[in-house]
């Protein structure tokens, strides 16, 4: 009879780096797993999992990443129980076509590797290459809040969650902006050597332990512009123009000259919202510029966007940002 323990199980992890990827998040992620699991093995030698992590390339055993700095990679080898793709570096000008079609390898080789049954995560960015490799379909998805709009565009198919920090679909992992590498490390910490280990990582990184939504920093001021403004865009920049004004369905569709019901059903189809909802959503936004801007007091920042009573106000925005107004405030001061 066998007595000896079950060998504990190695997760082989693939960090997918390529020209231009962000260095940030190639690293990060590698380094924060690898403290976790110096952290498990100080606590519990050698009864939990091992992580292999693997830096990847496809194009030899060298890639420049942004910035043009040269990293040594590793050709793939074998089947990996996860494969990450990191973002790249783009600029405000970006042509998105031009920048992803240099990656067709990589986008080729993410569709083959899940294809074959491998869990599939981007950070950041790298959510537009699992969207080349055809991974987007008909999920929900997230990305930089900066340019959620784009991929939701650039592939019609996705679900697009602007303010989500992190999403599985099916073993389709996607994350929020360029920091959210430490929040996927956490989540594969959790994953593979459990959440006591996550919690103690993250503690001593100084992360949150979990951050459910990009919402609080979100600044609508940084959005790109549009050249030609939708139907839904005139009427929330005259919703916006309106703040204080109590709103009135009535009016807002008299001042564009069609009747309440197709205004509801114009918004709602190109939005999924109601002009309500677009309403709401722009006082919170003002209200954020306000709490990080002014000493002005919550009750006068509720007053100055349309609302009479601060207790209200206050449960939309916890129910839109994710948290209170005095926490914001205090966050960003």
């Amino acid at each position: 009879m066998n007595t000896q323990p079950a060998k504990p199980k190695t997760w082989r992890i693939g960090v997918l780096s390529y020209p231009g990827c962000m260095g940030t998040q190639v690293f990060g992620m590698a380094e924060l797993l690898r403290l976790a699991l110096d952290l498990a093995e100080a606590r519990r030698p050698g009864a939990h999992a091992l992580l292999d992590v693997q830096v990847l390339g496809l194009r030899g055993r060298s890639v420049a990443i942004a910035g043009g700095t040269v990293i040594s990679t590793r050709a793939p080898r074998g089947r990996y129980d996860v494969l990450i793709v990191p973002g790249m570096e783009i600029n405000h000008r970006v042509d998105w076509d031009r920048a992803l079609a240099p990656l067709a390898q990589e986008c080729a080789y993410i569709r083959r590797t899940y294809a074959a049954g491998t869990p599939v995560a981007s950070v950041c960015i790298g959510a537009f290459l699992l969207g080349e490799a055809g991974l987007l379909q008909g999920r929900r998805v997230t990305t930089a809040w900066l340019l959620a709009q784009v991929l939701g565009q650039r592939y019609p198919g996705s679900r697009v969650d602007a303010t989500a920090m992190l999403l599985d679909d099916a073993g389709v992992v996607t994350t929020g902006a360029v920091s959210s590498a430490f929040d996927l490390a956490v989540h594969l910490i959790k994953q593979t050597l459990g959440a006591e280990i996550a919690t103690a990582t993250a503690r001593i990184s100084l992360l949150p332990t979990e951050r459910v939504s990009q919402a609080p920093f979100v600044d609508a001021r940084l959005m790109p512009p549009t050249r030609l403004p939708t139907f839904s865009q005139q009427v929330s920049q005259w919703l916006q123009n309106r703040l204080a004004q109590p709103f009135a369905l009535e009016a807002l569709a008299a001042a564009f000259l069609v009747s309440p019901s197709t205004l509801l059903r114009r918004v709602k189809a190109e939005t999924g919202q109601t002009p309500l909802a677009m309403l709401q959503a722009a006082r919170v936004e003002r209200a954020k510029q306000l709490l990080h801007s002014t000493p002005q007091s919550l009750a006068q920042i509720t007053d100055a966007v349309g609302y009479t009573d601060v207790a209200s106000f206050s449960r939309l925005f916890g129910r839109l940002v994710g948290e209170s107004p005095a926490r914001y405030r205090k966050r960003r001061a």
